[in-house]
């Protein structure tokens, strides 16, 4: 049985190519460049057909929609331009999971195993010389490509992230449909006969880069290689080594630093001989000044979403880039400065977007989920292609590693040997990139880290506030985790005796709950404030930013809607300057009972912009559940004036709330002295049974602090 071979040659911007865009901003070599997105011919249990390229197998956009299927033949023909005649030409592929052997018109050019990391073959050796395909009949069609693909059910010992695993994984529930084959965008690049296979540029001197340039090709070593900076006169010529590597410092004159509010991006550009290629980075620096983290200087309180980076028809490809971009800017509205991007490394355009708009990122790669000596191996493996990949973009400021222990058997504190399998991790990443925070087990038993993180799940508020303010305080260590449905343990922030507990920055780096899209947005607004309470936090990230599949933990639904808030608007919460309420609320939607008499509530400032700000609470009431006015009414309760400094709670000032016995919504304004609203809260009154299902006193209204209340 023959296989079809598509062979209809493709080019940039067509219509009938999905994902046409060029895939690497950060790294330009647009202009002779070659998608192979599209059809390609597809065969696994000896049967042919056709694929969607750059969608997995097992999804609908693929035209397969094939799950649990291990073995596949990805086939198709290219027409390499002649216009690239004498130039090396260079196969590229953004992802394909899990390990991919490369043949072009029958000679095996390479092969690669890891589904997350970028890998690319000089193909020039393997394709047929121009002259043949003039001359020889059996060459008219052009070259073929073949990609074998081995994606085994069983996932368990390596890099796989949230894909589900036969037989199943140690987190099954909370994983995906797995993401099989060719699932980002693959390419063909014309390069000169000596060319830059990488390009590192590193900006956190915050007066010039750090150039390490890697060549490949005909003559690597003792190559010129020319840096320029564009926009500016700044020109530098290195001289490659014996190995093909050039390393050099580019300075730059009058350095405008990349941060959130000013995201400046320098291109540079790279030539050796006939080759070219534009990197871009930016000038940030970021560290952890003992328990606080610093941006290029100034202080950083992170407000982070995680987000796994799924589409509801494509999986973990975006359908378009319009769709992936838009993920960014929905992140910022939100009002978010960071997200983690969970178990996936995302495409470099999501990247580059974020670097252009100045989001900040986490990001982390895929763990296995059963610990060995080669599970650890094939997760460390992808460390190197992480870095080379994504290290430039100065939007990157943490990585993560390990999730939750998933890969060491949930045993880093009762096995030296898993304790040092992440130990081990962190040190082989940071000898890889010294410019980052790492993070070696995100959620518990730290061992080796840069940040103190955790993950916390608490439906009761009264609890969560407790909690937070005693893991604030160090009088506690541990938290409980729900492992399975009745497996409930505690976990402790720390894996050694050896780990420090103070002088590292401390964040809770996951939390949230509700079933309801109304009760998981209570938990936002009540949890979120809770973290703002304590000072020593440095930050925190809500999960999350988008359901997935029967995960209906988003804020935004799987195609990206907002969900109903009852009037909440979620930049609120994750504002610069938030109000923060000495309060346990009772239920979803009936925060206190109705005042029957006039009563007080207190409340602070957490502010974390660079001055001090003066102003005063502002208390008015609104009809139940309306959407807070923009502008604090003219009338209304009004509390004494508060300072509020910045990464320093306010203290309390009281504020009345009048007589309301109906339900309705009592909205709180933080006005500055020159009338602008820098921050907005509420209350929602009604009625409600069993309000002390959440450890509230039924009918109640709580002021201040009362024996049975829970405050940091």
């Amino acid at each position: 049985m023959t296989t079809t071979i598509p062979d209809e040659t493709t080019s940039v911007g067509t219509a009938t190519v999905p994902r046409p865009e060029y895939p690497r901003p950060d790294r330009d070599r647009s202009e002779r460049w070659l998608s192979l997105n599209g059809a390609w011919g597809f065969e696994a249990d000896g049967a042919p057909e056709r694929i969607t390229v750059p969608f997995a197998w097992e999804t609908a956009a693929s035209g397969v929609g094939r799950t649990w299927l291990e073995q596949a033949t990805y086939r198709r023909r290219i027409e390499v331009p002649a216009s690239w005649s004498g130039a090396r030409v260079v196969l590229c592929f953004g992802a394909v999971h899990h390990h991919a052997v490369v043949e072009v018109n029958g000679i095996r050019v390479g092969e690669h195993r890891g589904g997350y990391e970028y890998f690319e073959f000089d193909i020039t050796d393997a394709l047929r010389a121009s002259a043949d395909r003039r001359t020889d009949e059996a060459s008219s069609a052009g070259d073929e490509i073949a990609v074998a693909v081995h994606a085994p059910a069983d996932k368990r010992e390596i890099p796989h992230g949230k894909q589900r695993s036969i037989p199943r994984d140690d987190y099954d529930g909370v994983s995906f449909t797995p993401t099989s084959g060719i699932w980002q965008s693959v390419w063909l690049e014309a390069r000169g006969s000596t060319y830059a296979q990488s390009v590192a540029m590193r900006g956190d001197s915050l007066d010039g880069f750090d150039v390490r340039v890697v060549l490949d090709g005909d003559r690597p070593a003792g190559a010129e290689v020319q840096l320029e900076l564009e926009g500016s006169e700044e020109r530098i010529l290195l001289v490659a080594d014996p190995e093909g590597v050039a390393e050099g410092r580019m300075p730059v004159a009058s350095p405008r630093l990349w941060s959130p509010e000013d995201p400046h991006l320098y291109r540079l550009r790279v030539r050796t001989g006939d080759d070219l290629v534009t990197v871009t980075g930016g000038l940030r620096r970021i560290e952890a000044r003992g328990e606080e983290l610093h941006l290029n200087g100034e202080r950083l309180y992170v407000r982070g979403v995680l987000d796994q980076g799924y589409w509801p028809e494509t999986g973990l490809t975006a359908p378009t880039a319009e769709d992936l971009l838009r993920d960014v800017a929905w992140a910022a509205d939100l009002g978010y400065n960071l997200v983690r991007k969970h178990l996936k490394f995302e495409e470099p355009l999501w990247l580059a977007e974020a670097d252009r708009a100045g989001m900040l990122v986490w990001a982390e790669p895929a763990c296995p989920s059963r610990y060995s000596p080669a599970s650890a191996a094939a997760f460390e493996a992808q460390l190197e292609g992480m870095v080379e990949r994504d290290g430039n973009h100065p939007s990157i400021v943490i990585w993560g590693l390990y999730n939750e222990e998933w890969g060491l058997d949930w045993d880093i504190p009762g096995s030296p040997a898993r304790a040092e399998a992440a130990r081990h991790a962190y040190d082989r990443l940071r000898a890889l990139d010294d410019s980052r925070l790492i993070v070696e087990n995100s959620g518990w038993s730290h061992v080796k880290t840069d940040l103190l993180d955790w993950h916390y799940y608490e439906p009761d508020l009264g609890e969560w506030a407790r909690a937070v303010g005693a893991l604030a305080s160090g009088e506690q260590e541990t938290f409980p985790v729900r492992l399975g449905p009745d497996f409930v343990v505690d976990k402790s922030l720390y894996g050694s005796d050896d780990t420090p507990r103070t002088g590292i920055p401390l964040i809770n780096s996951e939390y949230g709950e509700g079933f309801t899209s109304l009760e998981r947005i209570w938990h936002l607004r009540w949890e979120t404030q809770e973290l703002r309470r304590h000072d020593r936090y440095a930050g925190y990230v809500y999960t999350e930013f988008a359901d997935v599949e029967h995960e209906a933990a988003g804020l935004l639904t799987t195609d990206r809607r907002l969900k109903d808030g009852a009037g909440l608007v979620p930049r609120d919460v994750n504002a610069e300057t938030v109000i923060v309420i000495d309060l346990v609320p009772r239920a979803a939607g009936a925060d206190i009972v109705p005042p029957d008499a006039e009563t007080t509530v207190d409340v602070h400032i957490s502010h974390h912009g660079t001055d001090a700000v003066r102003g005063t609470v502002v208390g008015a009431w609104l009809a139940a559940y309306a959407p807070l006015p923009a502008e604090a009414p003219h009338a209304g309760a009004e509390s004494a004036e508060v300072q509020a400094v910045p990464f320093r709670l306010s203290d309390a000032v009281s504020i009345a709330v009048p007589t309301h016995p109906a339900p309705g919504r009592f909205g709180l304004w933080f006005v500055d002295g020159a009338g602008t609203v820098r921050a907005r809260a509420y209350l929602d009154a009604a009625e409600v049974e069993s309000a002390n299902r959440r450890g509230a006193r039924p009918g109640e209204f709580p002021g201040h602090a009362q024996p049975g209340w829970t405050r940091g």
